[in-house]
């Protein structure tokens, strides 16, 4: 029996730093989620929401009296101002009645409570204040089951998930899998995510209105864009990049996407991470898609194929940049013997001779000496 060697010093410290990372990763995640959703629910502002006006001097009074809170478009044809806001050019309308003495706002609902509300609240003290009467009118009703809005951006939300859930898995199966038929996987999995999501919530319980083919096709490039991107962070960054997936994707994709709170509600760093992110990205080409008539859904497209496109090129540049790993060993086991592989990502795999212990499959036994006596020559 031979004393055991006393482990080094740096190994009697690596307890701390496992069990210190994993904390101080979910305290980063679980406050910037709070902040994100709390943080921008908490008190949001009005900044210079688009809304027609009619009437010249309407406009001047309406544009003084609310300030930055309103953009003011300025027009003289109410059929052209209904048209912008069935294409989603302005959020409302405002006019006078048919008395010349009355107010009428006319407003779209499917650009999002936060947001209608915000922009009937303003006219409404507007109004009070000239001491006149207003009346409102939807002109674009959400459907009757998405009361509050919110079926697209639960929806992206859930494409979303599964999209980081899977690049998650393929992670670990880096080592078992070859780059095409990872690539083919998360390919595979986007297309099936987006028909079923679409089917779901289209003709099964008919919450987003939206046609379902193009709408399948949104849903698919949105899971196509959380599972390359994932997958891209996870291999560039490390073990670091599924917790910046997690932020990046999941909390400051989805609270600025524009659902819970209107995008011309949130400040100005807000609004432009919205437009840039794939969640907010799909949430915007589903409204489009369901309630204005496709009309501004090329620049949410474009920004969802850029996210799974580029990601996807990204990681295949990485992939084919490595070493060639090293040959595996023939195993000595049968397909019904359980075997053990090194955990490795697409920076490389562990192999038997760099200081780590060999796994058992591929050691050696020692040769057993000859226990049986050789037999001693006969005398005659």
């Amino acid at each position: 029996m031979h004393p055991q060697p006393h482990p080094p010093h740096h190994r009697r410290r690596q307890p701390i730093r496992i069990w210190l990372q994993p904390f101080l990763i979910g305290l980063v995640i679980v406050s910037a989620f709070v902040s994100c959703y709390v943080g921008l629910m908490r008190d949001p502002q009005p900044h210079r929401i688009p809304v027609a006006v009619t009437g010249p001097q309407l406009a001047n009074k309406v544009q003084q009296s609310l300030g930055d809170s309103i953009d003011v478009r300025r027009t003289d044809s109410t059929a052209e101002a209904l048209d912008a806001l069935r294409h989603r050019d302005i959020v409302a309308m405002l006019g006078t009645g048919p008395h010349g003495k009355d107010l009428k706002l006319d407003v779209a609902s499917a650009n999002g409570l936060s947001t209608t509300t915000a922009v009937t609240k303003l006219v409404t003290a507007y109004a009070h204040g000239a001491d006149q009467r207003l009346s409102v009118s939807d002109i674009v009703p959400l459907n009757r089951y998405d009361a509050r809005g919110l079926a697209g951006f639960y929806v992206s939300f859930g494409v979303t998930l599964s999209g980081f859930a899977l690049a998650q898995n393929v992670v670990g199966l880096s080592s078992l899998l070859h780059l095409r038929h990872r690539f083919t996987l998360m390919a595979v999995f986007a297309a099936a995510s987006g028909l079923v999501a679409a089917a779901i919530a289209g003709p099964i319980l008919d919450a987003v209105p939206a046609p379902y083919l193009p709408l399948a096709f949104v849903l698919a490039l949105l899971a196509a864009a959380a599972a390359f991107t994932t997958k891209m962070l996870a291999t560039y960054v490390g073990p670091l990049g599924i917790p910046l997936a997690t932020l990046l994707l999941l909390t400051v994709g989805n609270s600025t996407s524009g659902a819970t709170v209107g995008a011309d509600l949130m400040p100005s760093g807000a609004r432009t991470v919205s437009a840039l992110l794939p969640p907010g990205a799909a949430v915007r080409a589903i409204a489009d898609l369901s309630y204005f008539r496709s009309s501004h859904v090329l620049a949410p497209l474009a920004t969802l194929i850029l996210w799974a496109a580029g990601s996807a090129v990204l990681l295949a540049f990485r992939t084919t940049k490595q070493h060639p790993a090293a040959p595996t060993p023939h195993r000595a086991t049968t397909d019904d013997t359980p075997t053990t592989h090194w955990a490795g990502t697409d920076e490389g795999h562990f192999t038997p001779g760099n200081g780590t212990t060999p796994h058992p499959a591929f050691t050696v036994p020692p040769k057993e000496p000859d226990t049986i006596p050789k037999e001693s020559p006969t005398r005659c």
